[in-house]
């Protein structure tokens, strides 16, 4: 049977070429995104414990707040190392400490990407040097107004030493004299990072207290056991501290570097069983089409003593062939996949390692490329072993046209019909549960779609019948009546785009919702021209922050003062104070009620929803209690409506002088600044200059704000588009075999058409306009279902996120639609030319 099945293959070769190519690339995406996901959480791993190996047991201080015992100075205190140095075993103890520390480059701008900008100690031993830091050029800081840089900041900024170097603290900004730069390991400098060093006291000044560490590494002499080493140390620290070994705080940091990479994993894959999913439609139409061709040969088979069990075994043997060899195939490309994924995502924050394949990838990739043709083919050989040796000798099979009666309608029918109930009752419905009350109608409406869709294309080809024939009134009616000719065939081809571009479409209508609403949320109520905010992983700004720029010519500006833990008229409250004089000129405030001049006057406005939830009103005075014991009361001036969710728009808004009064160092949350001439490089840089130059202020117009808030969501679509892109692909695949299998089988037919006079021009469009019907039937077919289910899934946002609404991004939806219709057009090159090239003579008189 093996060597039957064998041949087989050898002989219809050409015919199972899609198939195969199909199971190729949904290994070659599956294996590379195992691979991917392998690298990245290995290299990631090797990263995060980069550095752990020199440290045998780590001191800290064990409360979480930094504190003392008993409320006592912050961390460790210098005078632990003598007794830390003094334990039998222990080579050496070092102090450490670091906090943010924001390098700016030549042209006032951050160096460094993401939230690590981190400044630290050096801690130099009796040899003068600090055994976690390797210099290539020049020494460690020396002085209070020195600093060293890690060697890529230092490149990037184009720093050499004895250069000024800015750089920004939650103390303030100054300029320091470049001593040194190094190279160090990855758990004190994550990757996209800057990291700076002081000199011991400065750094305690800075990120501390004079005399302060945060912890202590302590290494090991040559032979001794770091458990052993832990008891000791444990034995002799003071009470509020705690020690553990370098090893167990390896292992917490694997685990938490390892999160990011095993989720990207996950997507890729779900990617990945997308493509595979869509393969199987191709698979089972190849096998279909192969089967039904060669019925004759199987009865001929079965009446010379085969059994149906034996004719089975070979059918399905010849499809774990073609999956042994596309999956071997595949995992070899998904190894450069891999690499090119690598490329793609890769971000300077990403760490740097080789490709890892595993015996884990290996077994999966093969078995998913090899079972899935046999699970795709065993339906079509199921209904062809049901077909009686006499009569299948007798006559090819028959198509069996999708009825309106049959059993797959009513299967179908119910199907979709209980899926959209169930998905639009989750939509309108709230509850934990909604959204896997609407992900399982989700799967029952696409698998009722996949099952109705034979039935679904005569209507489909009876609407866009008489345009096609107005435009092309042979050609026209002869593809729609070839498309219809075999209705199941015609519904697994379409199925697959389907598929498809219910995931596209529904992608960008929860995407063009969500953009739709962050920008409302961050610029909606943004009127002033610059925002200023702390960098990222930098600590909070004070009012003070905002005083330099009382001395700017030209700016009206208000900081947005944050103080917690009020109580108005027993409601929790967040009172945010602004300057009454400018605030209306820098934030949008629609006023419903009241006026906002009332600020001017020392009372609050209030958002609506605010209002709204705890009944109040205008003109209602509120008595206010404070958590330290403050008491006093406000008059609400103004109610202003306002999105529960803006970034900007506080629930209550009250004069800087009111929140002063009961708190001297609120949090301000940022600083509103408008200038006489709008925004402008000039404008710029007088207000970096008179913030103080400093790299850990991030200042911003509104067209960054919208790109930092809402800029991700379109990058992220990016890559879900390029991803969907693979079962597109395989679509198109689908499209042409399903016409280079129909050309095969109508041959004669073509032929007829040719001696009646149709041209080859007029043959290869007749094959265009069907693979247009066959590209049409599945993008209209998953544009709908994938805007009614992003439309289902949006709606459970709105519980939890106020202010969202659904968005139709008319635009990508057509834009989808004309890429599976030249998707299709160009899948069906190949299949016309074939049609095309029919000879004459010997298709009319084939038998």
């Amino acid at each position: 049977m093996f060597r039957t099945a064998l041949r087989n293959v050898s002989a219809h070769k050409a015919r199972l070429l899609m198939t195969a190519f199909a199971v190729m690339l949904g290994v070659t995406f599956i294996s590379g995104s195992l691979v991917y996901g392998d690298s990245l959480g290995r290299a990631a791993a090797a990263r995060a414990v980069d550095g752990y190996e020199r440290i045998a047991v780590s001191v800290f201080p064990e409360d979480s707040r930094g504190t003392g015992a008993g409320g006592g100075p912050a961390g460790l205190d210098a005078g632990l190392l003598p007794t830390l140095t003094g334990v039998p075993g222990v080579a050496a103890a070092t102090g450490r400490v670091d906090g943010f520390a924001a390098v700016a480059g030549r042209d006032g701008r951050l160096l460094g990407h993401g939230p690590s900008h981190r400044g630290g100690n050096f801690a130099p031993g009796s040899n003068g040097t600090d055994p976690a830091y390797r210099f290539t050029h020049g020494s460690g800081p020396t002085g209070d107004h020195t600093i060293a840089l890690d060697e890529t900041t230092a490149a990037a900024g184009g720093y050499r030493v004895g250069d000024g170097v800015r750089v920004g603290t939650n103390q303030g900004a100054a300029t320091y004299t470049l001593s040194g730069t190094f190279r160090t390991d990855g758990t004190k400098l994550p990757a996209g990072g800057s990291l700076t060093l002081f000199t011991d006291a400065t750094a305690q000044r800075l990120f501390l207290q004079p005399g302060r560490y945060q912890n202590a590494e302590v290494t090991a002499a040559p032979g001794t056991d770091a458990q052993q080493l832990l008891a000791r140390v444990e034995a002799v620290l003071p009470q509020g501290a705690g020690a553990a070994t370098g090893a167990q705080l390896a292992r917490i940091q694997v685990n938490l570097a390892t999160g990011d990479s095993d989720t990207m994993s996950q997507i890729l894959l779900g990617f990945a069983a997308v493509a595979l999913f869509v393969a199987t439609f191709l698979i089972s139409n190849t096998f279909t089409m192969l089967v039904a061709r060669r019925t004759r040969e199987l009865a001929l088979m079965r009446a010379v003593g085969a059994s149906r069990t034996q004719v089975r075994r070979i059918l399905l043997t010849e499809s774990l062939l073609v999956g042994a060899v596309a999956s071997a195939a595949g995992l070899a490309l998904g190894t450069g996949v891999a690499a090119l994924l690598r490329t793609l995502f890769t971000s300077a924050d990403s760490p740097a390692g080789p490709l890892v394949l595993t015996p884990g990838t290996v077994i999966t990739a093969l078995l998913a490329g090899t079972a899935l043709p046999m699970i795709a083919a065993w339906l079509p050989i199921r209904r062809a072993m049901a077909i009686p040796p006499v009569a299948a000798l007798g006559a090819a099979e028959p198509t069996e046209p999708a009825r309106a009666g049959s059993a797959r309608t009513v299967l179908g029918a119910a199907l979709l019909l209980t899926g959209v109930a169930a998905a639009a009752y989750g939509a309108l419905t709230t509850g934990k549960d909604a959204r896997t009350v609407i992900g399982v109608g989700a799967a029952l409406t696409v698998t009722g779609t996949i099952v109705l869709i034979p039935l679904l294309a005569r209507p489909f080809v009876a609407l866009v019948r008489p345009p096609l024939t107005r435009l092309h009134p042979v050609y026209g009616n002869l593809a729609a009546r070839n498309t219809v000719r075999d209705p199941r065939r015609t519904g697994a081809t379409a199925a697959a785009l389907a598929i498809a571009l219910t995931l596209a479409s529904g992608l960008s209508v929860l995407g063009a919702s969500a953009a739709r609403y962050l920008d409302r949320a961050t610029t909606h109520d943004f009127t002033a021209d610059y925002l200023v905010k702390p960098a990222e992983g930098a600590m909070r700004m004070t009012p003070a922050t905002a005083e330099p720029l009382r001395k700017l010519p030209g700016t009206a500006f208000s900081p947005l003062n944050q103080s917690t833990e009020y109580r108005l008229a027993g409601v929790p409250s967040v009172l945010t104070g602004v300057d009454p004089a400018t605030i209306g000129r820098l934030l949008r405030y629609d006023v419903v009620e009241g006026s906002l001049d009332s600020l001017a006057r020392g009372h609050i406005a209030v958002a609506d929803f605010k209002a709204r939830a705890a009944g109040w009103r205008v003109g209602q005075t509120l008595p206010l209690e404070r958590q330290e014991g403050q008491r006093g009361a406000v008059t609400i001036g103004a109610v202003y409506r306002a999105d529960e969710q803006s970034n900007l728009l506080p629930s209550i808004t009250a004069p800087d002088s009111l929140v002063a009064r009961y708190d001297p160092n609120p949090n301000t949350a940022g600083i509103l600044v408008a200038t006489d001439g709008g925004p402008g490089r000039a404008a710029l840089a007088g207000l970096t200059h008179a913030l103080g130059d400093n790299p850990a202020l991030a200042v911003r117009d509104e067209a960054a704000i919208r790109a930092e808030d809402s800029g991700s969501i379109g990058d992220q679509l990016n890559v879900f588009y390029a991803l969907l892109s693979m079962a597109l692909v395989i679509a198109g695949l689908g499209i042409a075999n399903t016409l280079a299998m129909s050309v095969l089988e109508r041959r004669k037919e073509i032929g007829t058409l040719r001696a009646l006079g149709v041209d080859r021009a007029g043959v290869t469009r007749m094959i265009r306009l069907e693979a247009l019907l066959l590209g049409g039937l599945g993008a209209t077919l998953g544009t709908a279902l994938g805007v009614f289910l992003g439309w289902a899934l949006g709606r459970t946002l709105q519980e939890n996120v106020a202010g969202y609404t659904l968005v139709l991004p008319w635009g990508r939806l057509a834009l989808g639609v004309l890429i599976a219709l030249a998707g299709a057009l160009l899948a069906s090159l190949w299949p016309a030319r074939r049609a095309a090239r029919v000879d004459i003579p010997a298709a009319t008189t084939a038998q």
